[in-house]
């Protein structure tokens, strides 16, 4: 990848990230990038393809987390992934759920592909918990608990959400 889309997509994801979608233009993101409007042009084709290409590489270091935490961790399946999402959470995803923020943007129309890319990564997700044992059942109290610990880390200290989460999974 070159250098020029790298900061593309690099400044998209943080201004996205800090301000939503709608409400930073292309402008915002060449200025924060250092680049020129038609360099943008060059590697995307639109704003949501430069969305698109956000949230799927977002989806990818995501997913590298919960098996970097399932692979270095002690406990359960369900521990050693909790591990990795808090990793997440410590390192990139203070402000919330930025897929969930993705949804809400563009959910007046259901088919939009970004709409679609969020719901494919919620399901993608709840599939890697399914491919590692966890029963149905298992895989959704462990979605629903990732998902109220981005919640509860956008106002609450993060031990608290870390020692609250790993008290819950350890009862799946």
């Amino acid at each position: 990848m070159s250098t020029k889309k790298e900061d593309l997509l690099t400044a998209a994801e943080q201004l996205f990230y800090e301000h939503g979608f709608h409400a930073i233009g292309l402008k915002a993101i060449v200025q924060e990038a250092g680049v020129a409007l038609m360099t943008l042009y060059n590697h995307f084709t639109s704003k949501d393809d430069l969305i698109l290409e956000v949230l799927n590489r977002r989806s990818q270091v995501y997913m590298d987390y919960l098996e970097q935490g399932k692979q270095q961790g002690t406990g359960s399946v369900a521990e050693r992934l909790a591990a990795g999402h808090l990793n997440w959470l410590k390192q990139t995803a203070s402000n919330g759920c930025m897929f969930l923020r993705a949804k809400e943007e563009f959910m007046s129309v259901p088919d939009h592909p970004i709409v679609q890319l969020v719901t494919s990564h919620k399901e993608d997700t709840k599939r890697l918990f399914l491919s590692n044992g966890l029963t149905p059942a298992e895989a959704t109290r462990l979605s629903l608990l990732f998902e109220g610990a981005v919640s509860l880390a956008e106002i609450s200290p993060m031990d608290e959400v870390e020692d609250a989460l790993m008290a819950l999974v350890q009862k799946i």
